[in-house]
């Protein structure tokens, strides 16, 4: 069984990567579905949100990443690098800020097929996995699109955002093609939408005109989202029948329903 990897990415910070990862990665896991989540952003606000601590001295895809570069951690499987959630059948690869030491180095020796061949060779099956990264197209998001065979873009309903994700979309289609012709890019989530406000209205019709695919449903607004960061707790397992949980539940559902091309 080969599994499901999707990458979720956009350069503009606080649109709610980690978000949206976490809360369709815990979904499908709720479902019954084997998920693993990996956390390439150094902020590790993925890591954060699924109950664990950047800082705690545990190996992650740091840990991985060095050893690509040196002899440390050579002898480690891949199952030393997978950690445990709270939440059944939800693991974690978690990110840390030496991530950030460790870029030049991993560029200047051209490792960036190297989350891929990991990812690719799991000890351990999965059904889905979901990959954070930074907001910005670096090693790490680029390691990323070249792993995934899917990628979801987080809008977060800023007008003057839209010209920065043309931009964006530019580039994806440049790296599609240079480096991973299997990558498709799934669609664009709605995050943070007001449905009675104007602004996020015309921020969307302007996606619209630019032709972009827009998942459905939009991701409300809502303080629920603040306190399940808080809490540690996926939209999921903090409240089942909120109506932000279960527009994710129908976005997972969205995006669930297109098979991979054999």
């Amino acid at each position: 069984m080969i599994a499901m990897k999707r990458v979720v990415f956009n350069r503009k910070g606080g649109v709610g990567k980690s978000t949206v990862t976490c809360n369709l990665a815990a979904i499908a896991a709720a479902q019954g579905k084997k998920v693993l989540v990996v956390d390439l952003d150094p902020q590790a606000n993925t890591t954060s949100y699924l109950g664990h601590n950047g800082k705690d001295n545990v190996v992650g895809i740091a840990e991985f990443m060095e050893s690509t570069v040196s002899r440390n951690y050579r002898d480690f499987t891949s199952e030393d690098y997978i950690r445990p959630t709270p939440f059944e059948n939800l693991s974690l690869i978690s990110a840390s800020y030496s991530l950030v030491d460790l870029e030049a180095k991993l560029e200047a020796k051209h490792k960036i097929y190297k989350l891929r061949d990991f990812l690719g060779n799991l000890h351990v099956e999965f059904d889905e996995i979901f990959i954070d990264t930074p907001p910005a197209l670096n090693f790490f998001t680029l390691s990323a699109l070249i792993a995934a065979d899917r990628c979801i873009l987080p809008y977060d309903c800023d007008v003057f955002a839209r010209d920065a994700m043309i931009d964006l979309m530019e580039e994806l289609e440049e790296i599609i093609e240079d480096h991973n012709p299997e990558l498709e890019i799934e669609g664009v989530v709605v995050n943070q939408f007001q449905s009675r406000a104007k602004l996020p209205q015309i921020a969307v019709e302007e996606l619209k005109k630019a032709k972009f695919k827009l998942l459905k449903p939009f991701i409300s607004s809502s303080v629920k989202v603040k306190e399940s960061h808080a809490q540690q707790k996926p939209l999921i397992h903090l409240d089942a029948r909120h109506k932000v949980t279960q527009e994710f539940v129908d976005l997972y559902k969205t995006i669930s329903r297109k098979k991979r091309a054999k």
